[in-house]
C-alpha cells in the first residue's frame, strides 16, 4: 500500500518556479509552521498537490537498495539512496513492518517508508501516531517533551467496512525536525489494523534542503517501475525523462 499520493501541478506561479517554494505557505492554523519547504512538505505528506515545477531527483544517487524482507505478498520495494546515507532494513520486534531507513552516515537524518506494519485493533490513529513519534525521539536520544508545530485534523475515509485514518504530526525536539505520517486501515473482520507510516528528520537548521534534495526525491522513486517519472531504464542515475538517450548508460 503507498501512503503518500503526489499530484505534480506545473504551472507558472512564481512559488513554483524550478521549485524556489520559498514564500510557500500552509493554510492550515499552524503559526509555528515555518513557510518554504517545511510547509511544502507538510502539504504534501497529508496528500495535498504541492506546486512543483519539476521533478525532484537526487543530485547524488548510489548503488540500488532491496528491501530483504523475502514475506511473497509484497512488491519488490527497491530505492537509490543518496551518497552518504545508508539504507537499511527497518525492523521493530513489536509491529512487524515492512519497510526501509535511509539514514545519513553522521545519525543526523533520517528518511523511514514503511508500507506496512500491524498493531492491536483496539489502537486508534491516536495511540498508534504517539507510538511513532516517541519511536522517532527514542531514536535520537531524546526523552523530553517535544514542541508540536502542526498537527493536521484525520482524513477519514469509510467504505464496505473498512476504514482508513491519516494522521500527520510535525514536531521539534534537540534541534531536530520531524515528520511522522501515519495511515491506518481498520476492517471489522480483523483483530489487527494495518498501518503504514513515514518520518522524515534531520537538523532543523538544514530541514528544507534535505525536503527538497533528499525527502522527496526518495519519495519520488515510489512510483511503480514502469510508471514511475523517475524510471531509469540504463541505471545510470539520470531519470528518462531527462536523459538525453534513456538506453546508453554512457550518456546523460
Amino acid at each position: 500500500m503507498c501512503l503518500l499520493i503526489v499530484t505534480l501541478n506545473c504551472s507558472t506561479n512564481d512559488q513554483e518556479n524550478n521549485n524556489n517554494l520559498n514564500e510557500f505557505s500552509s493554510l492550515d492554523n499552524c503559526p509555528e509552521l515555518p513557510i518554504g519547504a517545511t510547509s511544502v512538505y507538510w502539504e504534501y505528506g497529508k496528500g495535498t498537490p504541492i506546486p512543483l515545477s519539476e521533478i525532484p531527483v537526487l543530485k547524488n544517487p548510489q548503488a540500488s537498495f532491496s528491501y530483504s524482507n523475502s514475506n511473497g505478498a509484497f512488491a519488490p520495494l527497491i530505492l537509490t539512496p543518496p551518497q552518504g546515507y545508508t539504507a537499511i532494513d527497518y525492523t521493530n520486534p513489536n509491529s512487524n513492518p515492512f519497510g526501509v531507513n535511509v539514514i545519513r552516515n553522521d545519525g543526523a537524518a533520517v528518511w523511514r517508508y514503511v508500507p506496512s506494519s500491524t498493531y492491536p485493533a483496539n489502537f486508534s490513529e491516536t495511540n498508534i501516531l504517539n507510538i511513532e513519534v516517541n519511536n522517532v525521539t527514542n531514536a535520537f536520544g531524546f526523552n523530553g517533551n517535544y514542541k508540536i508545530l502542526c498537527e493536521a485534523t484525520p482524513n477519514i475515509f469509510n467504505e464496505n467496512g473498512v476504514v482508513r485514518i491519516v494522521k500527520a504530526r510535525m514536531i521539534e525536539f534537540n534541534n531536530t525536525r520531524a515528520l511522522v505520517l501515519i495511515a491506518a486501515v481498520y476492517l471489522e473482520s480483523l483483530f489487527t489494523v494495518n498501518v503504514s507510516h513515514v518520518v522524515a528528520a534531520g537538523p532543523i537548521s538544514e530541514y528544507d534542503n534535505l525536503v527538497m534534495d533528499i525527502f522527496l526525491p526518495l519519495h519520488f522513486q515510489l512510483y511503480p517501475t514502469g510508471g514511475s517519472p523517475l524510471s531509469d531504464r540504463d541505471n545510470d542515475g539520470t531519470p528518462d525523462i531527462f536523459d538525453s538517450d534513456p538506453d546508453d548508460p554512457r550518456v546523460q
